[in-house]
């Protein structure tokens, strides 16, 4: 059992931190507070590879397993968790054109997507269903020239933003079997948009509804089978939940990283904070969880890449653990900047507000508990 990264996932790891490092993290408090992440960033990191992280090669993209992609996005969000989560969506979306959409909506797409010259929104959860998504009410109708879509969608980050849309609506009957996914692009008449979503983080992200209303789109834009859009969104989420764990990580690891600085700065009673050994024990323990955190997201990565049986429960395992490691460490971390951690100068009260959300998205972490308790049980027999 190996546990070092090859060279070659340190050169992926080294790059995307050294590309955040200058590329994100200067701007990263004016794109939160504006409210909007500058479109000529995404073809910048798709001359990276990272337009199509997990996209094959023959297809233009870089082919990478999903270990080497919790790398990339836990770099990333070493300069900005929002940014480095708005890059996950995005590729969630190109990996479904990749596998599952036919040769001519690849044609259509793909390329755009890999180069960032398009910019994908993944839309699942509606007003009325969230953890529940197979309850979702959108409906895509056959038509003569394809399909006509009704319905809302909700907390669809980049809406009103993205160049397209991967839209996942009831063609048939009710539960899961009855979803197809669809491609929808910007513009199309009967596509618009709710009002921006005032968020507690991921405030860089462009957060609304999108709402269909007789929206016309031609029967080539359906993404795979008919009936099996559901089956689609489930198998990106295994590797979301690895990503946003990785957003999480990556963050936590920011804001340690930043304390250890300011308390070999800060004086109290006489010395530097860090000679206490009240808060070294307290360092102690973010070290330890944020290693035991690496080292579980890990783990789930290479079962899922090499096909276990029991990866999505190792998948569950790791979201739920990682990202309350996350947001604990960065809460820790805000605490011991006292006073000043509250301030947005230092950066560490945009962390506590960016990671709180990965624990709601890509499943919340009942859900996570959920399916590792339904497989615990299932394996008793």
């Amino acid at each position: 059992m190996d546990f070092a990264l090859t060279q070659e996932q340190t050169l992926i790891f080294d790059m995307a931190q050294a590309f955040g490092q200058e590329h994100i993290a200067p701007f990263a408090r004016e794109w939160d507070n504006a409210g909007n992440i500058p479109k000529d960033l995404w073809p910048k990191l798709a001359d990276l590879g990272f337009g199509g992280l997990y996209v094959s090669e023959k297809n233009g993209g870089s082919g990478l397993t999903r270990l080497d992609a919790t790398l990339v996005f836990e770099a990333l969000s070493m300069a900005c968790p929002s940014v480095a989560a708005f890059l996950s969506i995005h590729n969630m979306c190109a990996a479904m054109l990749d596998k599952f959409a036919s040769p001519e909506l690849q044609g259509k797409y793909l390329a755009d997507a890999v180069s960032m010259q398009k910019f994908f929104s993944y839309c699942l959860t509606e007003p009325a269903s969230g953890s529940d998504a197979a309850a979702l009410k959108a409906k895509a109708e056959k038509t003569d020239q394809g399909y006509t879509l009704n319905g809302t969608k909700a907390f669809i980050s980049g809406a009103g933003y993205s160049d397209a849309y991967v839209i996942m609506a009831r063609t048939g009957g009710d539960g899961a079997k009855g979803i197809s996914a669809v491609v929808v692009d910007d513009g199309v008449k009967g596509l618009s948009f709710g009002g921006l979503e005032d968020k507690m983080g991921w405030k860089s992200q462009p957060t609304r509804q999108v709402q269909l209303d007789n929206c016309n789109i031609p029967a080539g834009n359906l993404l795979g089978e008919t009936g099996k859009g559901f089956t689609y969104a489930m198998k990106g989420l295994d590797g979301g939940r690895l990503n946003i764990s990785a957003c999480s990580l990556g963050g936590a690891q920011a804001a340690l990283t930043a304390t250890l600085q300011y308390m070999g700065e800060r004086k109290a009673f006489g010395r530097n904070i860090d000679q206490f050994q009240a808060l070294q024990f307290r360092l102690a323990d973010m070290e330890i969880e944020l290693q035991a955190a690496r080292v579980f997201l890990r783990q789930a990565a290479w079962k899922l890449d090499t096909g276990a049986p029991d990866a999505s429960k190792f998948c569950a395992m790791a979201k739920r653990f990682v990202t309350e490691t996350g947001s604990k460490v960065a809460n820790q971390c805000l605490q011991l900047h006292g006073g000043y951690g509250y301030l947005a100068d230092y950066g560490i009260e945009k962390l506590v507000r960016d990671l709180r959300v990965h624990e709601i998205l890509e499943g919340t972490n009942e859900i996570m508990r959920m399916i590792v308790a339904r497989q615990l049980l299932a394996e008793r027999g």
